[in-house]
């Protein structure tokens, strides 16, 4: 199968790097950080895993979607502050039939891709795997976890048992769901709880159990979640989302989440489009999310240079 990988971050990588370990996959990354792009292509993607150094060399990275050309599928990795943008700017690797999966964080991608390319070929997911960049080339595997994908249809369609397939002959564990707009929501309320925290405080995603004040702030940041989907009528995969955003903190207990990245590297955060989705769809019906609010106050003010 013919890959790109638009967004090469951690993840992006990560997925990027797995693909391209099947011979049959053509993998291609593509990202507008030069110096990353040329790290990999003269020296492969370095992936620290469970204390071993992998390299992957047989990736084609690339700053031009028109060297690449028409692939089978587009994971979408970018940042959702970038998701229509990136689609825009890489519209070279879009065909007829090329399939766009996002994997990516928050709320509101589908309907940016779909303004693009409309919403007949794409599919939606989402990763529990953690991943930290080291420096051009260089990454870390810091969590395992469940790749959940689906139809927006919620029907089982051959191309998604087709991508399934291909995930999981990579090594990726994978799994197809009928309701992935039900696991987008599982994933963002694991995002609320954890994100937004590990931004303010500086800690790893395992770390903010060790503090009961602030388990006690990521428990009621979940529950406001919860409020809000129900509200919407979501159905929810996990009877308990407060638990398993927990039980994701201790299997990415090393990670260090995009949002504490972006805070420590001074970059725009993604918190609009995860706590302050929960905020933004709070108020349209009406439920309280005083502790999502602040959470965004916060992470702001470190956007706006705060220390």
């Amino acid at each position: 199968m013919k890959i790109a990988i638009i967004g090469a971050g951690a993840m992006g990588c990560l997925y990027g790097g797995k693909l391209s370990a099947v011979a049959s996959n053509q993998v291609f990354l593509i990202d507008v950080w030069e110096e990353h792009m040329n790290a990999i292509n003269k020296e492969g993607l370095s992936m620290e895993e469970n204390g071993e150094l992998l390299n992957y060399n047989t990736l084609t990275a690339t700053t031009d979607p028109a060297e690449v050309g028409v692939v089978d599928l587009a994971v979408i990795f970018v940042k959702s502050t970038l998701t229509e943008q990136a689609i825009k700017s890489n519209k070279d690797v879009f065909g007829e039939n090329t399939i766009a999966l996002t994997l990516q964080n928050g709320m509101g991608n589908i309907e940016s891709i779909a303004r693009q390319i409309g919403d007949k070929n794409i599919i939606a997911g989402t990763t529990a795997h953690g991943a930290t960049m080291l420096g051009p080339g260089k990454m870390r595997h810091a969590g395992v976890g469940k790749t959940i994908i689906g139809e927006l249809s919620g029907v089982t369609s051959k191309r998604m048992e087709d991508i399934a397939g291909v995930f999981a002959e990579s090594g990726l564990e994978v799994e197809i769901s009928n309701n992935v707009l039900g696991l987008i929501w599982d994933k963002l309320l694991v995002n609320v709880g954890i994100n937004a925290l590990t931004g303010i405080t500086k800690l790893k995603n395992g770390q903010l159990l060790k503090f009961p004040e602030i388990e006690e702030i990521l428990e009621e940041a979940v529950k406001e979640g919860v409020a809000v989907a129900n509200a919407k009528g979501v159905v929810l995969g996990f009877s308990d989302p407060v638990a398993h955003t927990k039980e994701v903190c201790k299997a990415t207990a090393e990670n260090r989440s995009s949002m504490l990245q972006d805070v420590l590297n001074h970059k725009r955060t993604e918190i609009d489009m995860i706590n302050g989705a929960i905020v933004k769809e709070g108020k349209s019906l009406g439920v309280p999310t005083p502790v999502n609010q602040v959470l965004c106050g916060l992470i702001r003010f470190f956007e706006k240079g705060g220390e």
